[in-house]
């Protein structure tokens, strides 16, 4: 058990060390100019998910039998010998987690619990006519007014928008806006949202985590506008972000269209040749593929379960 226990607390702080090296190559890829915010956006996913699901586990049994040159970290396996031969700082250190972990579990689910008590509210509000169509198969409800365009739900999303846009915006600034809230809905964004914030009550100590939270929600919205700019739509986006971002408008149509406004407006206008941008996405994947690939195969390398304890 004790043996176990050892093993255990070595692979978690060789995954960490290791997947904080991706972290930094992806920071440092996605720091480049050039390159499709989608591409970004995805490479910041997987950074966030591969602090919560160890895949070098998932090939340790496979791979390491085939890693002759293989070498334990010596300080990393002596600090987790360290702790599990002291009861008492392996008590303390699992207490202060735990509580951590709570408290942002709490949090998440006070969210969660909100967003659904004011969707509940809107919908059930007689003040407004019920209005409702879909848009590329998805559900674009009429909610009141004072919320800006958002989706909403996890598993079946749905794009709530605030009464009265229509006669705010264009036909066309309408239309671009459902373009960029459609894209969040078929990607799913509000689930993969859910499950980062899962990881950062899980690894809340984690600076890097947290720094990621914020790096996932530029590119998500980067990443939106450019499926509105590759369909002719940016000029449109631009002036319906203004419109909603406007105090003196009655309607107050804000909230998430203003997220990240400066970095999405000179995203939006900025000259980008598609042929360079294609080929610089395709070297940022490659790129950024072949470091995880590296992180786990390192992370194999150094695990546990490739060796003989050695205390």
């Amino acid at each position: 058990m004790h043996e176990h226990f050892t093993h255990a607390i070595y692979y978690f702080e060789v995954h960490l060390i290791y997947s904080s090296c991706v972290w930094v190559a992806a920071w440092a890829l996605t720091s480049i100019p050039g390159g499709s915010a989608t591409a970004k956006h995805w490479i910041w996913l997987a950074t966030a998910l591969n602090f919560i699901l160890p895949l070098g586990a998932v090939f340790d049994d496979l791979l390491a039998p085939y890693i002759s040159w293989a070498t334990p970290l010596g300080v990393i396996g002596g600090l987790g010998v360290a702790i599990s031969d002291n009861a008492p700082i392996a008590a303390a250190l699992g207490a202060v987690w735990l509580i951590g972990a709570t408290a942002m579990l709490a949090r998440l689910c006070a969210r969660i619990a909100a967003e659904h008590r004011r969707d509940q509210a809107a919908a059930a509000s007689d003040r407004f006519p019920k209005r409702s169509f879909h848009a590329g198969g998805v559900s674009v409800r009429f909610g009141a007014a004072g919320r800006g365009p958002a989706v909403s739900g996890i598993l079946h999303s749905h794009i709530s928008l605030p009464v009265g846009i229509d006669r705010l915006l264009s036909k066309r600034e309408l239309n671009s806006v459902l373009m960029h809230e459609l894209t969040h809905a078929r990607r799913h964004d509000n689930l993969l949202r859910l499950l980062y914030e899962v990881t950062l009550c899980a690894l809340w100590f984690h600076p890097l985590v947290w720094i990621t939270g914020s790096r996932l929600a530029l590119y998500r919205e980067l990443s939106c506008d450019e499926s509105v700019i590759q369909r002719g739509h940016g000029k449109e986006l631009v002036s319906a972000l203004a419109k909603l971002a406007h105090t003196d408008e009655a309607l107050l149509l804000r909230a998430t269209a203003t997220s990240f406004l400066s970095r999405r407006l000179a995203r939006l206008t900025a000259p980008r040749p598609p042929r360079m941008s294609l080929i610089a996405s395709t070297l940022l994947t490659v790129g950024f593929a072949a470091v995880f690939a590296a992180g786990v195969l390192a992370t194999v390398a150094h695990t546990a379960c490739c060796f003989v304890a050695r205390t």
